[in-house]
Order: C-alpha cells, then structure tokens, then sequence
C-alpha cells in the first residue's frame, strides 16, 4: 500500500533581505572602497598606541585594553567626519561588539 503525499501546510516566506537606510552606503563596496584601507589601518595603529584603553570599560572602573578604534558619531560614508580623529574613540572588541551596537540600534 502506498502512502499518499501531504502538501505543505505553511506558506515559505520570501527570505529576501531588507537594507535599511542606515547601511545603504556601505552597498557593494569593499572595506577598502569604505576608508578602511592601508590608511586607515596606520592611523588606527597610532591612535591605538596613544589611547591604549577601553573609553567603555574605564567608564565602569575596568582596566581593559584597546584593539578598536570607533567612530563615537557614525561617519555613514561621509569621509569628512570618518577621518575627525575628535571623533575616534578606543574601544576593546567586546564594547565595540556590544554595548556601542545597542547604542547605534537606539538612535
């Protein structure tokens, strides 16, 4: 005897992904085309040799080193405001990861 075939139940949701206007300007372009090049990575290394630690992390009384540098307003492709040293801060990976995401997510 053979077994009759169910159709699906549930409908597939078309998985397409949504940009939002916060990250369009980072569409099809490489870290290097965004300012995050050669650069990039020897001012990122100065500025990480002058601010060795977490700004976070101090704020808690935590003595954490620095291996990030963040943009503290985000500079959305505007290389004006990306290379504003005023507006760099070191941050370990972990603050970078976390607390600075959900910040961003509030705005």
């Amino acid at each position: 005897m053979k077994l009759k075939q169910l159709k699906p139940r549930l409908q597939t949701i078309n998985q397409r992904r949504v940009e939002t206007v916060s990250d369009s300007w980072r569409q099809n372009k490489s870290s290097a085309q965004r300012g995050y090049g050669y650069k990039w990575q020897k001012a990122r290394e100065r500025f990480l040799k002058k601010n060795l630690l977490c700004v976070y992390c101090q704020r808690d009384d935590r003595v954490t080193a620095a291996n990030v540098v963040d943009h503290i307003t985000p500079h959305r492709g505007d290389q004006k405001l990306f290379w504003r040293e005023s507006n760099w801060q070191a941050l370990c990976s972990s603050c970078h990861s976390s607390v600075k995401q959900r910040e961003e997510q509030e705005c």
